[in-house]
């Protein structure tokens, strides 16, 4: 199981050996080696970090990625993108006419829930890397991190879609 204070001291002080500052008056070859180990070492540190980089990154060495299959609707999904799409249509309808505070109220209330629904799917994600990284890549645990990584981005992708589509109300 990844320890992610571990993983951020490791990362320190791994960045406070390759740091280029280090190098600066070393040979050419010391500095641009430096150069892409601290590259390197601190794309690794974003991935391992971020539990949907992660996701995709164990898929890839498994030699799978979210492909066409993942880039529909999840199922479980289909509903609710459907309700956040209507509500933001009466979103924009009541700011033509001016009644707009029931609206707000359901657009923070979607958000709200949104938001809860993909720190769910982000606890559920983490706590699957250990199944995963144990069990191997057998075909039903990339099906559920691939439904998990869709389901994800669904609901990133509407959480946009009510940020974008009521902007200026959050900093009313």
């Amino acid at each position: 199981m990844l320890d992610e204070n571990e993983l951020t001291q490791r990362y320190y002080a791994l960045s406070r050996r390759l740091h280029p500052d280090l190098y600066q008056t070393g040979a050419r070859q010391e500095k641009e080696a430096s150069l892409k180990n601290t590259a390197a070492l601190t794309r690794a540190y974003r991935t391992l970090r971020d539990p949907v980089q992660r996701g995709q990154y164990w898929l890839e060495l498994h030699g799978e990625q979210l492909g066409k299959e993942n880039n529909k609707v999840p199922p479980k999904l289909a509903t609710l993108v459907f309700e956040v799409q209507e509500k933001l249509a009466e979103f924009r309808e009541s700011s033509v006419d001016g009644k707009t505070s029931e609206a707000q109220a359901e657009l923070v209330a979607i958000r709200d829930n949104l938001n809860a629904q993909l720190a769910q799917l982000l606890d559920s994600l983490r706590a699957n890397f250990t199944q995963w990284d144990s069990g191997g890549a057998q075909p039903e645990r990339l099906r559920a991190l691939k439904n998990l990584l869709a389901e994800i981005a669904y609901l990133r992708t509407l959480l946009r879609d009510v940020e974008k589509g009521s902007e200026g109300l959050w900093n009313a």
